[in-house]
């Protein structure tokens, strides 16, 4: 059975273990997190550079001084589009009328950015540049 565990972290630190994503536009690492705002646990990147973590919701990119990091067990990225939830998908959070979100992953202005996987809605949001922005083909964190 796949093992992965959530520490609680704050104001950007990061505990040994933690899951690395990607890297941020200054070439800092990009981390595997989630954090709540608006009654959603939402899957969040934690940019220790820039003091903790950041969510989309709304249209707008949330920063968050309190925060889980991912952290232990055997994590790949899986390529998926639109609906196409992959059976071992890592359940990152829910919203708060109980839809499970996911962890995503994208290419953008040449970094990997972390953000939720929708289901419903068939996309991956990522928290970018202050923004919430939408990609219908993503990498999704799958638990193997």
């Amino acid at each position: 059975m796949p093992t992965h565990t959530w520490k609680l972290c704050c104001n950007g630190s990061i505990p040994e273990g933690a899951a690395v994503c990607g890297k941020d536009k200054d070439g800092s690492d990009i981390y595997v997190g989630r954090a709540f705002h608006e009654g959603d646990m939402l899957p969040a990147k934690i940019v220790p550079s820039k003091g903790g973590a950041f969510v989309c919701y709304a249209g707008t990119e949330h920063g968050k001084t309190e925060y889980e990091a991912l952290c232990d067990g055997t994590l790949t990225w899986q390529n998926t589009t639109g609906w196409n939830i992959p059976p071992d998908a890592l359940a990152a959070g829910q919203t708060s009328d109980g839809e499970t979100l996911y962890v995503g992953r994208v290419l953008h202005d040449g970094t990997l950015q972390l953000g939720k996987v929708h289901p419903s809605h068939g996309v991956c949001y990522i928290p970018y540049d202050g923004k919430e922005l939408t990609f219908p083909s993503y990498d999704i964190l799958v638990s193997k």
